[in-house]
């Protein structure tokens, strides 16, 4: 294995014309065995969301070789098409981190050499977006290079189907396997782009698909005489955290008619730095740090901020003492789909066979909101590309309306014409809710108590334990395994009533009873308890973690917080089994 990482290691120095960073990074890992197994030992992985990782020289990290690698993939998929398949061609978008337009292009020119037409933003632009417009443009296929939320030293890599969803699972595997294939990262070709801009290969797009999805960006809100109303004057803080919500999130406010608000001016700076934050993510409180300053300056009554690609949103709610609470995407979800639902319902819109779409390790709160206004819920596996996968359905046999789609990690969708998580539709919906309960003298905040108080207080945690390098894969594999040999019967002294196994597709009852499971399968655990509480374990696919999601249910605010963190300090002890054993 030594032998082989330093020939690979070897091979990268000696390559002629190696871009600057790639030539720093070797020289940098020379003396350094250790970094050159990580770098070289293994390969960059597709997941549920695409490739992602640090960037770096080597075959397990971004850079143009690993990027190209992949693009040659898609491309040599596309190659087994029929032309006039071929030919509708690839959206491609990029966000603010480092590399991401220089991979972007690289993308295109993998393509092109290929005669595989792309259409690429003439500059950064959300995830949201570049799903929209393979829909809009009708592409077959879309690439957005970004890492999300992750920290300054991530890019990546994403493919999106022709439905303007992620790739599916069977169209995925077959890119991944041709990405394989293609082991020799210098011997991929590539077209100059100039040559490829002259032969209408390579086509810039920009303000005509923003225009075109503002348009429909326009139809999130619903009452629009609240928004004149309360909206209008109502004071709230937006921060696009460096990203891309700065090139879009303001056009689309303002045209709501949402003119009180102010924005963060030193994160409204696209820096692949990230700068004033080191976790670009909506989700850490640390990320609020400015906006929360700024909001006790303005007296704003929400904080609400997007990620660095514009899909996934977290909020704050001001106090009555000042300070800002955080609400969990759990929350949010909840908030926004008791609002769309009460606002249909009353405006006589609420369809009779309404349906909500949600991953399987989020709030059940959902449940009880959506039952209670005949609505139903389908539970689908995590990665927003099976919610995309069941609006496809739901469109095309006609037996159900989509009336909202999230996962717990502060992703939603509220109108399909995106079919990934969009925080620019939630930034405007948002809005208009805070508006709604600011009309009778509320907070959204107020808004998730009054939830609590009618469906039960409902609290969850997820415990991401990281294992990284090359024994990562194992190790984690390793607590998969044990998990399945010894399925949990009790857990904080509660009953296990029944358990998934998502891989196997079987549900197993107390009693041993077994039924199928009609999803895809995924290497996912779930236990759910004789209290209400549930249990689900999960190995993230694209960072080297296993997710441990738990969510509890009680009476009032001070017991769920009690049974939280009972169930927390079980469940760490049993992490803790699982490593040593």
């Amino acid at each position: 294995m030594k032998d082989t990482i330093k020939a690979a290691y070897q091979q990268w120095q000696q390559q002629p014309n190696l871009p600057a960073d790639i030539l720093l990074d070797l020289n940098k890992m020379k003396d350094d065995s250790e970094k050159q197994e990580d770098a070289f030992g293994t390969f960059l992985s597709f997941g549920t969301a695409g490739m992602r990782g640090i960037l770096g020289a080597g075959t397990n990290r971004m850079n143009i070789f690993t990027v190209r690698q992949a693009a040659e993939g898609l491309a040599t998929f596309m190659d087994t098409l029929d032309d006039a398949t071929k030919n509708r061609g690839v959206a491609i978008s990029f966000d603010s981190r480092y590399h991401s337009k220089e991979f972007a292009h690289e993308s295109a020119k993998v393509l092109g050499y290929h005669h595989i037409p792309t259409f690429v933003f003439d500059d950064i632009r959300p995830t949201p977006e570049l799903s929209f417009a393979v829909r809009h443009l009708h592409t077959y296929a879309g690439i957005m290079i970004t890492a999300s939320h992750n920290p300054k030293q991530y890019n990546g890599f994403k493919i999106y189907g022709q439905d303007g969803g992620q790739m599916p699972p069977k169209e995925s595997d077959l890119i991944t396997s041709y990405i394989r294939k293609n082991s020799d990262l210098f011997a991929i070709k590539v077209t100059p782009e100039q040559e490829l801009r002259e032969a209408k290969l390579m086509n810039l797009i920009g303000e005509d698909v923003d225009q075109a999805y503002l348009d429909r960006v326009k139809t999130v809100n619903i009452n629009l005489d609240l928004i004149k109303q309360v909206g209008a004057n109502m004071k709230f803080v937006y921060t696009p955290l460096h990203g891309t919500g700065k090139v879009i999130a303001r056009r689309a406010l303002e045209a709501a008619g949402f003119k009180n608000y102010v924005v963060v001016p030193e994160q409204t700076i696209a820096d692949p730095e990230f700068p004033t934050t080191p976790f670009p993510n909506p989700e850490f409180p640390q990320a609020f740090d400015l906006a929360k300053a700024l909001g006790k300056k303005v007296e704003a009554d929400v904080l609400i901020a997007s990620d660095p690609d514009a899909d996934r949103l977290g909020c704050a709610v001001r106090q009555p003492d000042g300070n800002y609470q955080l609400l969990s995407g759990n929350q949010i979800a909840s908030v926004l789909l008791n609002y769309i639902l009460t606002a249909k319902k009353d405006a006589g819109d609420l369809p009779d066979n309404g349906t909500i779409v949600k991953s399987i390790v989020s709030t059940d709160l959902a449940v009880k909101i959506a039952a209670s206004y005949g609505v139903a819920t389908n539970n689908v596996l995590t990665g927003f590309k099976f919610i995309a996968e069941a609006i496809h359905h739901y469109e095309t046999a006609h037996d159900h309306t989509f009336l909202f789609g999230f996962e717990e990690s502060f992703g939603y969708l509220i109108k399909p014409f995106v079919r990934d998580k969009d925080a620019i539709q939630t930034v405007l919906l948002l809005a208009e809710v805070a508006a709604y309960y600011k009309s009778q003298g509320k907070t959204l905040y107020d808004g998730v108590q009054e939830m609590f108080e009618k469906y039960g207080y409902y609290a969850e945690k997820t415990i991401a334990k990281e294992f990284d390098g090359l024994d990562g894969k194992d190790k984690m594999a390793h607590i998969m395994a044990e998990l399945r040999d010894n399925p949990l019967t009790e857990l904080n002294g509660h009953k296990v009533t029944s358990h998934a196994d998502y891989q196997s597709s079987v549900l197993t009852d107390k009693d041993g009873k077994t039924t199928s499971i009609a999803l895809p399968k995924s290497n996912v655990l779930k236990y759910w308890l004789d209290d209400e509480t549930w249990v689900a374990v999960r190995p993230s696919g694209t960072e080297p973690k296993v997710k441990f999601y738990i969510e509890v249910v009680d009476k009032s605010q001070a017991a769920v917080d009690a049974k939280l963190n009972q169930y927390v300090d079980e469940l760490n002890k049993l992490i803790d089994q699982l490593v040593t054993h």
